[in-house]
């Protein structure tokens, strides 16, 4: 039996996780017509899940309108629905927990995903210029200038939340992730970069704050608070974000979360350029003090640099994302030592079984 705190048991919520080591949300773009999961998804995860183990949903779209990438999955059709039961039943069969993660692009879309062809929407008509979007093709193109949402179509927003936890609800995940990082559309209302609004979702960091503490308590009132998680990216640029004064800004958002009750918070800790290493100017150690629940941390991190940043009280749990792609048996392997798969970027998105569920696992685990 392992001593690492790693595999030692963590309560989430009304769960209790018997490792620490969580499969991150990891969007692949291999939903079918419909913006279905495909034939291999329940494969995929199933084979992902693990006693006592903690799995995040790829991202999933809560409304056609919440769309901004080719074959992303949602959660507002019948046949999603249907689609994402069979991924809990083999998520369950292996003894797994699963929570799906709530997902709204905002302005990161265009307007080739958008019902009717109208423009993606965001809190202020500010386009993204430092990255390209995608059509549904697959063809790169300029990010357009979104339509700022009126006031009065925010209650809308919100209400897509609900229905979206709704429809997890039905499709058997044990409970929801709000997506509230990364540039999306949440976060895009936080960051004083990208909100110029001047209403009562824009200007001081309380009405920046407002969507997502309100989305947080739509979703609460499906699930309970906790079987309820957010994901939160406090010091990244992605999709042209920022703030000018994240420590405050996520202090007064940690603090109001906590007072909330969820299950947990999940922290994309900064990293540099070459996406591996952690980047230490800005760390979520510095919001640490802002938060005494359960964390879960990513962000590059290795086995040993899990195991000490749990050691340390940093996080009480680290989700893994593309060592997860390439070794379904992650938790095997770092509990035995065993040598990982190396990844391949070249099937991370788009494409079907290759590189998806075609991983080795272990010998000895390969037919359990």
């Amino acid at each position: 039996m392992s001593t690492l705190k790693i595999f030692s048991p963590l309560k989430l919520g009304r769960y209790e996780l018997k490792h620490r080591i969580v499969m991150a949300p990891l969007t692949r773009m291999r939903a079918q017509d419909g913006n279905v999961p495909n034939q291999y998804a329940a494969e995929y995860y199933g084979q992902r899940a693990s006693e006592g183990g903690l799995i995040i949903s790829e991202a999933t779209q809560i409304s056609p309108y919440g769309q901004g990438y080719p074959a992303t999955p949602g959660i507002h059709s019948s046949a999603q629905i249907k689609g994402w039961k069979k991924i809990t039943n083999a998520v369950h069969a292996k003894g797994g927990l699963i929570f799906l993660q709530l997902w709204h692009v905002g302005r990161s879309s265009h307007r080739s995903f958008q019902p009717n062809g109208v423009l993606p929407v965001a809190p202020s008509a500010i386009a993204i210029t430092t990255e390209k979007s995608l059509t549904p093709e697959w063809q790169q193109v300029e990010y357009e200038t979104p339509r700022a949402l009126a006031l009065e179509e925010i209650p809308e927003i919100i209400a897509a939340y609900k229905q979206a936890a709704e429809n997890a609800l039905d499709a058997g995940f044990d409970g929801v992730e709000i997506h509230g990082a990364n540039g999306y559309l949440l976060e895009q209302f936080l960051h004083d970069h990208s909100n110029k609004r001047t209403d009562i979702y824009g200007g001081s960091i309380e009405n920046r704050a407002r969507l997502l503490l309100e989305v947080t308590q739509a979703v609460i009132d499906v699930w309970g608070a906790d079987r309820v998680g957010v994901r939160l990216s406090p010091f990244g640029t992605y999709n042209d974000v920022g703030d000018s004064d994240p420590i405050t800004l996520y202090r007064y958002v940690l603090t109001e979360l906590a007072n909330l009750d969820i299950a947990y918070l999940s922290v994309i800790e900064a990293r540099s350029a070459n996406g591996m290493e952690i980047s230490m100017p800005q760390s979520v150690d510095q919001l640490r003090p802002f938060w005494s629940k359960t964390l879960i941390i990513a962000g590059g991190f290795s086995k040993e640099s899990a195991e000490a940043a749990i050691e340390a009280g940093k996080a009480d749990a680290v989700a893994f994302g593309r060592q997860f792609i390439a070794n379904p048996d992650l938790p095997i392997r770092f509990e035995t030592n065993a040598p990982l798969n190396k990844y391949n970027r070249a099937t991370f998105y788009g494409g079907g079984a290759d590189g998806y569920i075609s991983y080795p696992f272990l010998e000895r685990h390969a037919n359990s």
